[in-house]
């Protein structure tokens, strides 16, 4: 197939690699304008542009897809098919009705359960055990497409948000490869979503991260605490101070009240919702780097008995 893809992140790359190696003429690449990274803010151009540089692809980077202009590109280019992974923009009328074949979109999560900006990261804060990849055709909504094809994956039971997106980016690929092959045959009919089961993912913000030991249980802080690593980083104030949580596990029952501090030593444990405890194995304290538990209460203590 004659393709254009669109995708931003690092998240996107192997599947604009897998449409290559299968044989696909990705004849242009839509991307996210460079930005601003790091300390320094220094301009930097998204992880799918620079791939597509490397493969000799045509790069575009519209601000808006909402002004037509991005419309002509792509009907000037008359692709058989769009595939869109982690764009970042909701494709408007006018593009999503160019290719003969529809926009096809692959998207981390068993839709219609969380849509969104960000299914990978909720799913694990919601305490979901599995998950996967689906393939739609893509409508006006946000991801309320029809469904071409999913895989589902087991959701590890330390396994963090981080260390998911690069186990689902290669399957991504995967699917999508597959899913172009049997729209291309025949093979495979759009299904509707059912809109009574959906839920939503929106984007993240720092302030979601923020830990509320008095009103989660232990296992709902893990999920958290898993979920948002590494960005933005789980996190709670203690004497004015954030202090991330990198990795929490779950530590028995008390009867302490929720938000107390009942190990401070060896251990940090902090009693939660329904009488759960919480232990929080590594940390870091805002200005330092990761430490355990035990190494940050050696020069700053958190006394048994604090709330938090």
């Amino acid at each position: 197939m004659k393709i254009v893809f669109m995708g931003t992140p690092d998240y996107a790359v192997p599947t604009l690699e897998a449409l290559v190696n299968a044989g696909h003429t990705v004849a242009a690449v839509f991307a996210q304008p460079d930005k601003p990274a790091g300390r320094k803010h220094t301009i930097t151009p998204p992880p799918v542009k620079v791939c597509a540089q490397k493969l000799g692809i045509p790069v575009y980077q519209p601000v808006t897809l909402k002004n037509g202009e991005a419309a002509q590109q792509i009907r000037d280019i008359s692709p058989d098919a769009i595939v869109v992974v982690a764009y970042g923009k909701i494709l408007p009328a006018d593009i999503l009705s160019v290719p003969k074949y529809g926009c096809v979109n692959a998207h981390a999560s068993l839709l219609p359960k969380y849509r969104g900006a960000s299914p990978i990261q909720w799913c694990i804060v919601c305490g979901e055990q599995k998950t996967g990849i689906t393939t739609m055709l893509m409508d006006e909504g946000m991801d309320t497409g029809d469904i071409f094809e999913t895989l589902t994956v087991d959701i590890g039971a330390e396994e963090t948000a981080e260390e998911l997106f690069e186990r689902l980016a290669p399957l991504s690929a995967e699917l999508t490869v597959k899913t172009l092959s049997d729209i291309e045959s025949g093979a495979v009919k759009p299904v509707k979503q059912d809109n009574n089961e959906a839920t939503y993912a929106p984007i993240i913000k720092k302030e979601m991260a923020l830990l509320d030991f008095k009103e989660k249980t232990a296992e709902q802080i893990c999920n958290a605490v898993r979920g948002f690593y590494s960005w933005p980083c789980a996190y709670f104030f203690y004497d004015g101070r954030r202090i991330k949580v990198i990795k929490a596990v779950t530590a028995g029952k008390t009867a302490a009240d929720a938000g107390t501090v009942t190990e401070s030593g060896d251990r940090l444990v902090i009693a939660c919702k329904d009488g759960t405890c919480v232990s929080l194995v590594t940390v870091q304290p805002e200005g330092s780097k990761p430490m355990t538990a035990k190494q940050m209460l050696c020069g700053r203590p958190i006394p048994a008995g604090t709330v938090i």
